[in-house]
């Protein structure tokens, strides 16, 4: 619909602070947002559509109404932003998934005899959760080591009453693991405190259970009570045992959550460790689907919003360490400040194990967010759904069974490579990898390459249809031809394939600033949604293309930056140059050695190494003197990547 025919009048509009919802033409919430100022932000939607961002573009036209709530202050629209974020689902905001399901360790406190027992549901209001965990067997572990120092109740209620009117308890009252309130063993008072115990132990209050303990068992033994000593000595066995399981990541007693952040073109990955005095209690991450053009600040108000929403004010600790400030920290500061009851800091750690935390939380993210693709791109039912995807959405004849994409990769014009990555089914067939080198005319700039690359496979696939017997590396013709770009790489090859008489091969492009599809018969990009596992495999494949290509433009880059200062010297062609750096394995080595040395290489003679010797200018020099460095070369890896593909 076209968004003027729904926009409000702008004085209808007030400049409070609030919440509005777009809605479709079936009254469906499609999109929530929360404003500083109601007028300014849903004047932005409407005054100029055209220039708004693809996503956000098509969010504005999918809707036939908008609708607003005014709030108080930030703080109440952070709030009800949130609360209607879950109630209705909305399709273009960012949708957060748990990577997993976790497990977590409750105490219904609120009971007459509390109830200690591990849950994956859904948080109810008077029971208190401990996690959550990695592994559903580490906290039952904990809870059975706990129970020997603390034998709180964790029968179901039908358990408990059956217990009660048989007037015998289960096997674990006998065993020393249950008090047994269900027959009077305990009083409801003692086994209360018994529950708060556990609470307070899983909490971080450890030192003061443990100590107890020892003096106890201490006074025990000088009163020649062994049997309670012996009892005491096992309590402080379990416990610190239980103890153990936590891993230390800060030496100081501190209670703190740290999270971390990966972000893709397509989903980021958010990961926390809940540190109480100073150990992991707990951990647990999220696949975040970028439904919307958000960046890092936004996503980390998001996830900060998602990770605290309907906790108990004791989960939220006094300082929260983030690798990116949220949007608007101040507001989601007072927020949480609120839930906590008392002052709570959000801040990036600049220094010590704190920082180092951080960097550990971070690995977790990204481990994450790997294991989330591999998983997602195995599935067989996934696979079939994004190529039916992409054969509709580019109108293609059939799906797309072997997709092929092509990637180029230069530093500053130099050392031009090509990379052919092959997908069959949507997985890898890396035996049909192959890189090309780029020289002469073709590496002038990217179409030029793009030109060649696609020519030199296909003429390959030509000769092999000519042939007898099909080539097994290039003798298939793909369904699809991805090349990374846009629509001048697309005509690139488009115009390579059709020099060589081929024109029932499917080539589109994708760009990677905002992941477009270029098709060669329209001069604007195919919009695929942010959600399409469609655009999920095209991205993978094209990422993959542009990995293999990276790899072999360091190793061409890095053969080129050693031999270089060798180029020239009259009769040192590329054997023996090969030869006398294998021989010497650098050339600061061979600066250092003397012309009779240098003629003990095989094929070097007395003649050619007083010429290397004399071109080297003795030892100590720089490998790359003399030379005049393009953008890139010379630097480390990470700086000169960032060179690659200008």
């Amino acid at each position: 619909m076209d968004p003027s025919e729904y926009r409000p009048a702008a004085g209808e509009i007030p400049t409070d602070p609030g919440v509005y919802k777009f809605r479709d033409a079936d009254r469906r919430v499609i999109y929530v947002g929360k404003a500083k100022n109601l007028r300014a932000r849903l004047n932005s939607y409407f005054t100029n559509p055209a220039g708004l961002h693809p996503r956000t573009f098509t969010m504005v036209h999918t809707g036939a109404s908008v609708e607003w709530t005014v709030v108080n202050n930030e703080v109440e629209a952070l709030q009800l932003e949130w609360t209607w974020i879950n109630e209705f689902n909305p399709r273009f905001n960012v949708m957060f998934r748990d990577d997993k399901s976790y497990p977590y360790l409750a105490l219904t406190l609120k009971d007459e005899f509390p109830r200690a027992f591990v849950t994956r549901g859904k948080r109810k209001p008077g029971v208190k959760y401990f996690g959550p965990f990695a592994q559903v067997w580490a906290i039952r572990e904990t809870l059975d080591l706990l129970l020997k120092a603390f034998p709180v109740r964790t029968c179901s209620t039908g358990v408990f009453r059956r217990a009660e009117q048989s007037g015998r308890p289960c096997l674990l009252g006998y065993i020393d693991k249950c008090a047994a309130p269900c027959v009077g063993w305990i009083s409801p008072e003692d086994h209360k405190a018994l529950a708060r115990n556990v609470a307070d132990f899983m909490s971080g209050n450890t030192g003061r259970f443990i100590s107890a303990r020892k003096e106890a068992m201490a006074a025990a033994a000088g009163e020649l009570d062994y049997e309670r000593a012996a009892k005491l000595r096992d309590e402080i066995a379990a416990l610190e045992k239980a103890l153990s399981k936590s891993t230390v990541v800060l030496s100081v007693s501190a209670d703190v959550d740290i999270f971390a952040m990966v972000t893709e073109e397509l989903e980021a990955s958010v990961q926390v460790f809940h540190v109480r005095g100073g150990r992991i209690r707990g951990q647990r991450g999220w696949i975040i689907e970028r439904m919307q053009e958000l960046d890092a600040p936004e996503l980390t108000a998001d996830y900060l919003r998602q990770a605290y929403s309907g906790v108990d004010p004791e989960a939220v600790p006094r300082e929260v360490l983030v690798d990116t400030l949220p949007e608007d920290v101040e507001t989601v500061t007072e927020w949480l400040s609120g839930i906590r009851g008392s002052r709570v800091t959000i801040r990036i750690p600049q220094r010590g194990e704190k920082k180092a935390a951080l960097e550990t939380v971070a690995k977790n993210a990204q481990q994450a967010l790997d294991l989330h693709k591999t998983r997602r791109a195995s599935d067989l039912t996934t696979r079939s759904a994004a190529l039916n995807e992409i054969q509709q959405a580019l109108q293609l004849p059939e799906p797309p069974l072997r997709i092929e994409c092509i990637d180029n990769s230069h530093t500053g014009g130099r050392n031009v490579v090509g990379s052919l990555v092959v997908f069959e089914d949507g997985l890898p067939k890396k035996r049909d990898y192959r890189h090309f080198a780029v020289n002469g005319d073709a590496a002038r700039d990217d179409t030029s390459a793009m030109y060649d690359v696609v020519s030199r496979r296909f003429s390959r696939y030509l000769e092999s249809l000519a042939g007898d017997e099909p080539d097994e590396r290039f003798g298939y013709r793909p369904s699809l031809l991805v090349v990374d770009g846009a629509l001048p790489q697309v005509s690139a090859a488009v115009q390579a394939l059709q020099d060589l008489g081929i024109t029932d091969i499917s080539v589109v492009g994708l760009a990677k600033r905002l992941e477009e599809v270029w098709v060669p018969w329209d001069e604007f990009p195919v919009i695929l949604p942010r959600n399409s596992e469609g655009l999920f495999m095209l991205q993978r494949i094209r990422d993959e293309a542009h990995r293999f290509a990276i790899t072999y433009h360091r190793k061409k880059r890095g053969a080129s930056m050693r031999t270089s200062v060798l180029d020239g010297i009259e009769g040192l062609g590329a054997a023996k140059r090969t030869a006398v750096l294998k021989h010497f394995g650098s050339v600061k080595r061979m600066r250092e050695a003397s012309p009779e040395q240098l003629a003990e290489v095989k094929g070097i003679g007395p003649a050619l190494a007083a010429r290397i010797h004399a071109a080297l200018g003795g030892s100590g020099a720089s490998d790359t003197v003399g030379e005049d460095l393009e953008p890139g070369e010379g630097l480390p890896d990470d700086r000169a990547d960032r060179a690659e593909h200008r």
